[in-house]
């Protein structure tokens, strides 16, 4: 679930929680809760959450880390205003370390590679990385699905060229990191900082 909070359409959190893959939607509204949802099979994509600056004043406008109490009052929010569905709390960081344990070519691209990573979940996790300077070993940061990009852009699991890719690998002019290289390739972590570590960028990065 991607929390954000935009103060400039006035005082609503936006807590999204699947992809639309591009297919309409539409909303109902009870109360100070608007349920975004897909036009095709019904199934919420988005929750609008009004006048809640007064409650958490301590948010910030963009991406905000909500914490489990939060969804928790969330939720009766949600219920109070009607509706039967509720909020999962997620703890999973979203921008992790992550090594790259094997690489292969991609079987449809001259410079795509297919990449297992370890991301500190139970399994290793498939993503197809087109960076030049990957190898098998790399440390690095990955997006993992729910992340949302410096951009506005968010990571879900999806494929490209065919192949599924669960997440991203980044480099640090995707993350806007500051004197970021203006070259292609990802972030080369020089650290023995354990896989699925949230990525710091005040002690793990360095131009």
């Amino acid at each position: 679930m991607i929390a954000t909070y935009n103060k400039n359409v006035g005082d609503v959190l936006m807590l999204i929680v699947a992809n639309n893959e591009g297919a309409d939607v539409n909303y109902e509204r009870k109360a100070d809760v608007a349920r975004v949802f897909r036009e095709d099979t019904g199934q919420t994509v988005a929750w609008n959450i009004f006048n809640v600056k007064e409650k958490w004043p301590d948010l910030a406008q963009g991406q905000n880390a909500l914490t489990e109490a939060q969804v928790a009052e969330l939720n009766v929010r949600l219920s109070k205003a009607g509706f039967e569905e509720q909020l999962v709390y997620d703890g999973q960081p979203k921008f992790v370390v992550a090594e790259i344990l094997t690489m292969e070519d991609h079987k449809d691209s001259d410079h795509l590679h297919v990449c297992q990573v370890d991301v500190g979940l139970e399994e290793p996790v498939q993503i197809v990385c087109g960076a030049p300077n990957a190898f098998v070993g790399m440390k690095t940061v990955a997006a993992l699905p729910g992340a949302m990009m410096p951009s506005g852009s968010l990571i879900w699991p999806g494929a490209l060229r065919g192949v599924t890719s669960f997440g991203m690998l980044c480099s640090a002019r995707e993350l806007d990191l500051p004197n970021a290289p203006q070259v292609r390739g990802i972030i080369d972590l020089q650290t023995d900082v354990t896989a699925g570590t949230a990525f710091d960028p005040e002690t793990m990065w360095q131009a």
